[in-house]
C-alpha cells in the first residue's frame, strides 16, 4: 500500500477513535456524576494535567527530532552536491587523455544518483539505481586510480581523498534515511492521545450537551499532528518533500556539459 495512504489511514482513524473515545468518557462522566455528583470532580485534575503534560512533551520532542532530522537530510544533499562538485574538478590535474572517460562517468553517476531519489516511494526501483550508482562509484575509482599512475603526486593527493568524500557522503546519506525514533514512540504518542480524549470527553460531562466544536478540534489537531511527525521523518514518501534541495545536483549535473 501507497506510504501517503498508510499514512492517511492512520490520522483518519486515529481522527475518529479519538471521537469515540471523547464520546465515551463524557458517558462515564455523565454516569458517575448521576451517581455521586459531590466526588465526581474531586483529584482528577492532577491525573489530567500530568496525562496532558506529558503527552505536550512527547508531541514537542517527536516534532523536534523529525523536523531536526529533516533539516540535515537536506543538507547532506548540498554536502554531496559540494563532494561531487570538487572531485569532478579536480579531475582538471589529470593527464589530459585520460579526462573525457571520467568524465563521462561522473555524469552518469551524477545521473544515477539523482534517480535513486526521484524513483521514491517505489523502493524497488530506488535500490536498482542506488546499485547502479555504486558500481558506477568502482568505476570512477578504478578510472582514477589507473589515471593517477601517470600523473604528478600532488595530482593523486587531491583527487583520490576528494572521491572518497564523494563515496562517503553517499552512505552518509543512505544510512540518514534509515534513522528514526523507535516504532514505540509512535505507539506511545497514539496511546496519550486517546487517552488524553478520553479524559477531555470526562472532564465534559459537565456540561449541558455534546461540544461538538470542541471535540472535533481536538480530534483533528491530534490526528494532524501525527500525520505530519510521520511525514517530516519520511520526506519523498509523502507529501512534505525535499525535491527543491535536488536542484543543486542538478545544477551540477548542467554544468558538466
Amino acid at each position: 500500500m501507497d506510504f501517503i495512504v498508510k499514512t492517511k489511514a492512520l490520522a483518519v482513524g486515529l481522527f475518529l477513535s479519538i471521537l469515540l473515545l471523547q464520546e465515551v468518557g463524557r458517558r462515564i462522566g455523565l454516569r458517575r456524576l448521576a451517581l455521586d455528583s459531590e466526588g465526581a470532580r474531586q483529584g482528577f485534575s492532577v491525573v489530567d494535567g500530568a496525562v496532558f503534560g506529558l503527552m505536550g512533551l512527547l508531541i514537542a520532542f517527536t516534532f523536534s527530532g523529525a523536523a531536526s532530522r529533516f533539516d540535515s537530510r537536506r543538507h547532506l544533499v548540498v554536502e554531496e552536491a559540494n563532494a561531487i562538485g570538487t572531485a569532478y574538478l579536480r579531475l582538471d590535474l589529470l593527464p589530459a587523455r585520460a579526462q573525457p572517460a571520467l568524465q563521462e562517468s561522473f555524469r552518469r553517476y551524477v545521473e544515477a544518483r539523482l534517480e535513486v531519489y526521484r524513483k521514491l516511494p517505489d523502493i524497488a526501483a530506488a535500490k536498482g539505481e542506488l546499485a547502479k550508482a555504486t558500481e558506477l562509484q568502482k568505476q570512477i575509482w578504478s578510472q582514477a586510480v589507473a589515471a593517477c599512475q601517470e600523473a604528478p603526486q600532488p595530482a593523486t593527493m587531491l583527487l583520490l581523498p576528494a572521491l572518497n568524500a564523494m563515496i562517503d557522503i553517499t552512505t552518509t546519506r543512505t544510512v540518514a534515511t534509515r534513522i528514526h525514533p523507535p516504532a514505540i514512540i509512535f505507539i506511545l504518542l497514539s496511546v496519550l492521545a486517546l487517552a488524553s480524549s478520553l479524559l477531555a470527553g470526562y472532564s465534559m460531562a459537565g456540561g449541558q450537551g455534546r461540544s461538538w466544536v470542541h471535540m472535533l478540534a481536538f480530534a483533528a489537531i491530534m490526528g494532524v499532528t501525527v500525520y505530519v511527525i510521520i511525514d517530516l521523518e519520511y520526506p519523498r514518501l509523502g507529501w512534505i518533500r525535499v525535491e527543491a534541495i535536488d536542484q543543486v545536483l542538478v545544477e551540477l549535473r548542467e554544468s558538466m556539459n
